[in-house]
């Protein structure tokens, strides 16, 4: 004969009776891939009894719960793929609370308004401001929006792109990358760019121009970029159709590492870069 039990809240008060869940239940639940509404089924229950809901609703509940736990999980999944850190969301941001930035328009490219008319972001500032932070956190953002993301490395991923031409796989790359939603380019300009690298990064702009959103980060004004690259026609083609309509964010302060140093090894707003 099954017994009632009661719940405790954390604050460690008695919160009534709680129906136990018994075995064939929860065999059932893993039977229709429902086994992680176990984990809140039993409080689920507590407050149905105390709101004396109806079985309609008590279903609706459950139901949200488990729709919640998905969207969770496959943004967590699809974050994951898209290369971007986990712990860089915008609610860390805030530690970082000694830096000048304008908050406005931080906010306002919080709201993902910028990639409805396809322009792009361009997070700029010196080392160790947490621009990698950034522009990782509004990936989360575009994630959970459903938006397909792709957040690299600049030079990593031209040496993808570099790596695709010997298996003759590189206008598949660059198709593949035209289609995302948000690119996420971080760390352009560190070092100089080649003539091979130089064309990638132009058939990459003129392929996304006005179709689909791009966040770069650097530590370079886009005047600069210019300097680094092999090909002056090609460079100003490209930076100027990737800086017309960009909305700029310019980050000003002390490196992160230099503010925390004991926590370099577990926070890193640039994701470890020097």
């Amino acid at each position: 004969m099954s017994t009632t039990t009661s719940s405790t809240t954390s604050a460690g008060t008695r919160s009534g009776p709680v129906d136990p869940i018994g075995a064939d239940l929860v065999r059932t639940l893993k039977e229709l891939k429902l086994g992680q509404m176990t984990q809140t089924l039993p409080e689920r229950l507590v407050l149905a009894r105390q709101q004396k809901m109806s079985h309609a609703a008590f279903l609706q509940l459950v139901l949200a719960d488990e729709i919640t736990r998905r969207d969770s999980r496959s943004a967590t999944l699809r974050s994951r793929a898209a290369g971007l850190d986990p712990s860089m969301r915008l609610d860390t941001w805030d530690e970082l609370d000694d830096l000048t930035y304008d908050r406005e328009l931080l906010a306002d490219l919080a709201t993902l308004r910028f990639t409805e008319a396809g322009h792009g972001a361009l997070v700029l500032g010196p080392v160790g401001v947490g621009k990698t932070h950034l522009a990782c956190a509004l990936g989360h953002i575009a994630i959970r929006r459903r938006m397909t993301v792709h957040a690299a490395r600049a030079d990593k991923l031209f040496t993808r792109l570099r790596g695709a031409r010997l298996d003759n796989t590189l206008e598949a790359e660059l198709r593949k990358l035209a289609r995302v939603d948000l690119l996420i380019l971080d760390d352009f300009a560190l070092k100089p760019l080649d003539a091979t690298e130089t064309n990638d990064f132009y058939e990459l702009v003129v392929d996304r121009h006005h179709r689909a959103s791009t966040i770069v980060t650097s530590n370079r004004e886009p005047s600069e970029w210019l300097t680094l690259m092999s090909d002056a026609l090609l460079a100003q083609s490209a930076v100027d159709r990737l800086t017309s309509g960009a909305h700029t964010l310019v980050i000003e302060g002390p490196s992160y590492r230099q503010r925390h140093p004991h926590r370099r090894a577990a926070i890193d707003p640039e994701g470890g870069q020097p």
